[in-house]
Order: C-alpha cells, then sequence, then structure tokens
C-alpha cells in the first residue's frame, strides 16, 4: 500500500462510517498508541505504512465496497452458501466490518 492509497483508504472509510476520519482516527483504527500515532498515520500518508500496518489496513478496507473482501474472510463463495443468499451475506459482513470501526473509535 503506497501513502497516496491510504490516503484514499481514509476518505474511503469516511464515506461508509458517515464521518470525516481524522489522522487520529486512522491511528485508533490501527491501534497506535495515542502519543505519536497520528504522526505515523500522516507519515505512512507520503512514504507508505509498514508492511505489518499494510495488512491490517487491508482488514480495515473491506468495510467499504470499494474494496475487496480478501480471501480468508471470504466465506460466501462456498458450495454450502446458496448463489442468492450471497449479496445479503457480503453486505452483512461489511456491515459488521463497520460497526468494528465504530466501536473502536469510540
Amino acid at each position: 500500500m503506497t501513502g497516496p492509497e491510504l490516503k484514499q483508504l481514509r476518505n474511503d472509510l469516511s464515506d461508509v462510517l458517515e464521518r470525516k476520519l481524522t489522522v487520529a482516527d486512522m491511528a485508533r483504527l490501527c491501534g497506535l498508541p495515542e502519543k505519536g500515532g497520528a504522526d505515523t498515520i500522516r507519515r505512512w500518508e507520503v512514504s507508505g505504512p509498514t508492511p505489518s500496518a499494510t495488512k491490517v489496513l487491508r482488514v480495515l478496507a473491506m468495510a467499504s465496497e470499494r474494496y475487496p473482501i480478501l480471501d480468508k474472510f471470504d466465506v460466501f463463495d462456498r458450495h454450502d452458501v446458496r448463489e442468492e443468499d450471497r449479496p445479503a451475506k457480503r453486505a452483512a459482513f461489511r456491515e459488521q466490518m463497520r460497526d468494528e470501526a465504530r466501536r473502536r473509535l469510540g
């Protein structure tokens, strides 16, 4: 993930959470310490996050329809899930991801 992609992710999450996310909010979502976490996000929005942070950010990104549901989370395309039920199950999963983000933000 590049810096501009992280900045775009912050905007996309702001849209789905229906509130403008600050760099401090993104730091909280990533589990960064309150002191210095916002500065870390600012640096990452220029140079790109660390590989371990990128993994966390990709999970957070699933709250938005603009990002794919990662393979290890995609239980919707299995043979035991009816095709007509898959869109609703994906939507419910994304809403669950949004709820988790809201919970982390307080």
